[in-house]
């Protein structure tokens, strides 16, 4: 179904700067928009997500049908750039676990405009969970030393890795160049120096971000600004009076509670049907579209309902505009050359 969809959804405002997004006004939630590049033969997912500031398991959440590690030369891939932004005070730091990816709204300068900023993460391993709740941060590190808890060190040393009691500042730390230290005692937000596969449930629990990432959030935040941890895999925001779900995998803990899940995305639905709609008999929810979406968890959001003002019901078809041929979207260079341009090729393959 997503291929019907990127007609619409290159019409969402965004600005020059990379993954820096306006803030949407009128109670509306989506930021972004979904592109399109194409793949070269030595590209493997992990490369893709890295150019385009995309997490590994977002980007193969978007691509489930190409082969991870060898996608092939001129294949098609998604882009995932479009995000609802998550049910919660839009200030701060915003941390969506499930999600693997931070929010940060910056507070908008005198005359200036509101925007947000996000950066794919990785997070803590399910037995090593990244912990949920509000924080802040309390202390800014350049060029961190890293002291081992004893437990981490227990668990190198079952694998025949002994870590010394403190890794200096430098290429080999995985700290990496900068870290900024949450109220949440032990647990940090920090760069890496392996930044492949970034995106991933991978860590000790803290949040790590790309190396180019950490440096602009170290850069833009101070000590004390607010920090919120949430569990949100279900998503739904508007969009010009459309509904839009958008549906990531559930941690692994909470995988095992089907009813719990299942109610959470009623619940998700129904307050954002009520924030915008305010109870409208003109409000129409597809709830076999939205089983669907939920089923595929790919991550990208999705038209599930839309508030009708003398419209027909939307349907999948009418999503493609009449007439209008496929439209490009900027490219996103990761380097000098032209490796990753993105854009709307004449034909589509069924991806899905």
């Amino acid at each position: 179904m997503l291929r019907f969809l990127i007609f619409t959804l290159i019409s969402i405002p965004v600005i020059v700067q990379a993954q820096t997004f306006l803030l949407p006004e009128n109670g509306d939630a989506l930021v972004g928009s979904i592109s399109l590049t194409t793949s070269r033969h030595e590209d493997t997912i992990s490369d893709l997500a890295w150019a385009y500031d995309q997490g590994f398991l977002e980007m193969r959440q978007a691509n489930p049908k190409v082969d991870t590690w060898l996608p092939g030369d001129g294949t098609e891939i998604i882009v995932p750039g479009l995000y609802t932004l998550p049910d919660t005070p839009r200030q701060g730091i915003v941390i969506n676990v499930p999600e693997m990816r931070m929010y940060y709204y910056p507070r908008p300068r005198a005359g200036g405009v509101a925007e947000v900023i996000t950066y794919p993460i990785s997070i803590g391993r399910q037995d090593w969970a990244t912990p949920h709740g509000d924080t802040k941060i309390v202390t800014k590190i350049k060029d961190p030393s890293w002291t081992p808890p004893a437990s981490i060190k227990r668990e190198h040393a079952e694998n025949g890795d002994i870590l010394p009691d403190v890794v200096p500042a430098g290429p080999d730390n995985p700290l990496g160049a900068y870290a900024m230290r949450l109220g949440i005692s032990g647990y940090l937000i920090h760069g890496t120096n392996k930044p492949y596969g970034l995106g991933m449930r991978v860590t000790h629990g803290c949040i790590r971000l790309y190396p180019k990432h950490i440096e602009q959030l170290y850069s833009a935040v101070s000590v004390g600004t607010p920090v919120k941890i949430i569990n949100q895999p279900y998503k739904a925001g508007w969009s010009k009076g459309k509904l839009y779900l958008e549906v990531h995998p559930p941690l692994e803990e909470d995988k095992t509670n089907s009813q719990g899940n299942y109610q959470r995305l009623v619940n998700t639905i129904s307050k954002a049907s009520d924030t915008q709609a305010l109870g409208s008999q003109n409000l129409t929810i597809d709830w076999n579209k939205i089983k669907r979406v939920a089923k595929e968890q790919s991550g990208i959001p999705v038209i599930v309902g839309q508030i009708n003002l003398n419209e027909p019901v939307i349907t999948e078809a009418a999503l493609i505009p009449e007439n209008e041929p496929p439209r490009s979207v900027p490219a996103r260079e990761p380097g000098s050359d032209d490796k990753h341009k993105s854009s709307f090729p004449e034909t589509y393959s069924d991806l899905f």
